[in-house]
């Protein structure tokens, strides 16, 4: 007679509660766990899978090379969670922005607040957005329709891939602790920690600062070759 190693799973679980009938006879099992989850519960849902994202490799070459302004890098700065904040940066001038999540991390959440701010900047200097592949941007079309501007998203694990966003989010961390609540911080409060980090010069940009050179982009329309 033969019998499977899912029968014997279910002679020592309560298949209603999933939890242990007896602890001292899962204890000798190989993971001890005092629940059980059958294999079929862990199949994937489509629960966070963002629809219809685009690629980073679809994004066009002037946005590598940062002879075209107006194309930005984006990303979540976790405090105790669910608390974070937004930040924005144009990676032809480096001028940052930090935008307040008070709602919290969801797509739905941070969808309106970045949404009013990517809508505050100039429409030439509104070109493309670059992000992580996490759950908050699975609203990534109604920005695009929002904002004209489209989305493009990072492979899996890859931060490098928005190298300056990265850079600047861990400048930030001196302003921002990972234990702090972030939602305390109003978008006025915000507002004066991305202009310290902006008023910073930069030997990129021949010590100016990102807003003069930002300043620059605004009245010329000219690309600035880094």
């Amino acid at each position: 007679m033969r019998i499977s190693h899912e029968a014997i799973y279910l002679s020592f679980y309560d298949s209603r509660r999933r939890q242990a009938i007896n602890r001292k006879l899962t204890q000798r099992l190989r993971t001890a766990r005092p629940m059980r989850q059958p294999r079929a519960a862990r199949r994937p849902s489509g629960r966070g899978i963002i629809r219809d994202m685009v690629s980073i490799s679809q994004r066009p070459a002037e946005v590598e090379n940062r002879a075209v302004p107006g194309h930005w890098d984006g990303d979540l700065v976790m405090g105790s969670r669910p608390s974070a904040i937004a930040t924005l940066v144009e990676r032809t001038s480096r001028f940052t922005a930090v935008i307040a999540l008070p709602d919290g991390i969801k797509a739905e959440q941070v969808t309106p607040h970045l949404t009013r701010h990517l809508l505050g900047i100039p429409a030439q200097l509104r070109r493309t957005l670059t992000w992580d592949r996490s759950r908050e941007m699975a609203e990534h079309r109604t920005i695009t329709a929002t904002t004209g501007m489209s989305v493009y998203l990072c492979k899996p694990r890859s931060p490098w891939q928005r190298g300056t966003n990265e850079n600047t989010n861990r400048l930030l961390r001196q302003y921002l602790p990972k234990n702090a609540d972030l939602r305390k911080y109003s978008q006025e409060d915000l507002d004066f920690i991305a202009a310290e980090l902006n008023n910073r010069p930069r030997k990129i940009h021949g010590y100016r600062t990102p807003p003069e050179v930002y300043s620059e982009l605004l009245k010329s329309g000219d690309a600035l070759i880094v």
